[in-house]
């Protein structure tokens, strides 16, 4: 993996936000032309909230792959989550102002609708890591910040089982991003079973 870290190292940090912030405006686009079918609004809710997903599933894989494999992406890790909540938040104000956009109907689904409970859960916890993802925050935050950097994970099963929820009938792309990060997760137990998961990695 030698060579892939060189030239992963020499990859500026810029670039990950560019390519990762280019499928926003080009989906809008889409949306707004017919490229997204008959329902252009809930397609572009469902491929931005899918985005996010895919993204935070990154973020959870990086330390893995670095223990695992030896590909270090620590350099992105960052600018992969930052993506991961720009596409949250783009996700939820497709919902908000293109979908629903009567102000009452959003705080009664919230309340009555618990694919939507869960899903703006996985927001609030996501809002703190957003705010604290900068220089500053790791330095006044000192020992704190990584611990609170943990909420990731119950985001990361939120927004999973969000959208195991919301998925009409039983599909299996729902169900193979849930068992992704439960995945990602078990790999982070301590102790033996982590030891017995690094082997499958290894070939042991």
């Amino acid at each position: 993996m030698g060579a892939t870290n060189r030239i992963l190292r020499r990859l500026p940090v810029w670039v990950v936000y560019l390519a990762g912030a280019l499928p926003a405006p080009w989906l809008f686009y889409l949306g707004l032309t017919g490229g997204l079918g008959v329902e252009p609004i809930k397609a572009l809710e469902h491929e931005y909230g899918e985005l996010a997903l895919q993204l935070l599933i990154l973020t959870l894989a990086i330390s893995p792959l670095r223990r695992f494999l030896g590909v270090n992406l620590i350099k992105f890790r960052r600018a992969i989550g930052l993506l991961c909540f720009f596409y949250v938040l783009c996700h939820l104000l497709v919902w908000l102002i293109l979908d629903v956009q009567m102000p009452g109907q959003i705080l009664a689904d919230i309340a009555k609708r618990p694919f939507i409970t869960i899903g703006m859960g996985a927001f609030v916890l996501m809002l703190p890591l957003a705010a604290t993802s900068n220089n500053l925050s790791v330095r006044k935050m000192g020992r704190a910040w990584p611990k609170l950097h943990k909420l990731t994970y119950a985001a990361g099963l939120c927004g999973a089982v969000h959208f195991v929820l919301l998925a009409k009938g039983f599909q299996i792309e729902p169900l193979v991003y849930l068992a992704l990060i439960v995945f990602l997760l078990a790999l982070r137990l301590p102790g033996g079973r982590q030891v017995k998961l690094a082997s499958l990695f290894r070939g042991s």
